[in-house]
């Protein structure tokens, strides 16, 4: 029996490559769907800062109305006259 060379298949190199071939497949999807994030949910370096100044001010603004808690009773409970708040 004499092979023509050309019709004997190499089986572990045939599972190698089709091994290669679907991750090459699924790392080229990975970055598809990755530059289509990037374009949908990406800011530019602007609009970021604009964001962090709005967090800021929006925090400083917060932090301005708070209530001042001195004097409304002690922290146990108890009111400046000994009795306990009701």
């Amino acid at each position: 029996m004499a092979s023509d060379g050309g019709n004997i298949v190499n089986l572990s190199s045939f599972r190698k490559m089709s091994r290669e071939e679907k991750k090459r497949a699924a790392k080229k999807q990975k970055d598809e769907q990755a530059a289509a994030n990037r374009v949908r949910f990406g800011r530019t370096g602007a609009e970021k800062k604009i964001a962090k100044l709005d967090r800021e001010r929006i925090l400083q603004d917060h932090e301005g109305k708070r209530r001042d808690r001195t004097g409304e009773g002690n922290a146990d409970g108890e009111d400046e006259d000994g009795g306990t708040s009701s």
